[in-house]
């Protein structure tokens, strides 16, 4: 995955989206170190009055929000007004996502809100997608998710996770694959072959779900349309 870019810009993308939160929002909470500064945003507009209620994407997401004061709700429960999260990798208004192992619920979150913004640093934007897509599998079909990804030209390795023996195991109790295809020219026709893999639970190409892209600087924010 890229590396992130500085702290300043990341603070100045997440707290740009967190502008766009209106009272009596229902708001998805991305993971990740720009959505964290979103958050933290909230939290203090919640201080300040401001009555939203925040559905996580992930445990980490959740304990920050706890930390920030957002009262939480489960995705089952409410009707999702506005999503904001981080992106691996932007290019036009297609993403990769799964540094952080949450693609699964991220992509549940922002797929069924009625707004999407991503927040991103300039290190994130590319001309076209090709840092490795994660792929989420059940543990018993790594074998054969593996094989198929190579067949569509993709180089699949287990996630280790760090500080520990073993693989990256997911909130939902499954391995990740980092599947590198090289530049993808066509976004959509893979993300249609991986979903129709069986094993697979979700990959991390979010294909023409952004409505926004917030890429912040050491100087400001440039938000644009896809």
């Amino acid at each position: 995955m890229k590396q992130g870019g500085s702290d300043a810009a990341k603070r100045a993308a997440g707290e740009s989206a967190a502008e766009a939160v209106e009272d009596g929002m229902v708001v998805g909470l991305g993971t990740g170190s720009t959505a964290a500064h979103a958050i933290r945003a909230l939290g203090r507009q919640i201080d300040d009055g401001l009555d939203v209620t925040g559905v996580p994407t992930s445990f980490q997401s959740r304990q920050l929000a706890r930390e920030c004061g957002v009262p939480l709700a489960e995705v089952d429960e409410a009707s999702i007004d506005l999503a904001i999260d981080g992106a691996d990798e932007v290019a036009g208004g297609d993403l990769i996502k799964g540094g952080g192992a949450a693609h699964a619920r991220e992509k549940i979150v922002d797929a069924s809100a009625d707004r999407f913004l991503v927040v991103a640093d300039p290190t994130k934007a590319a001309e076209s997608l090709s840092v490795p897509v994660p792929v989420e599998v059940l543990p018993a079909a790594r074998t054969t998710v593996a094989a198929t990804v190579e067949e569509l030209g993709g180089d699949p390795q287990l996630r280790a996770a760090e500080r520990k023996d073993g693989p990256v195991v997911t909130d939902n109790g499954n391995l990740v694959l980092d599947c590198a295809f090289g530049p993808i020219e066509d976004p959509e026709r893979l993300a249609r072959r991986l979903a129709d893999t069986p094993g697979v639970v979700e990959h991390g190409l979010f294909v023409g779900l952004a409505d926004e892209i917030h890429v912040g600087t050491e100087d400001g924010v440039t938000v644009r349309e896809p």
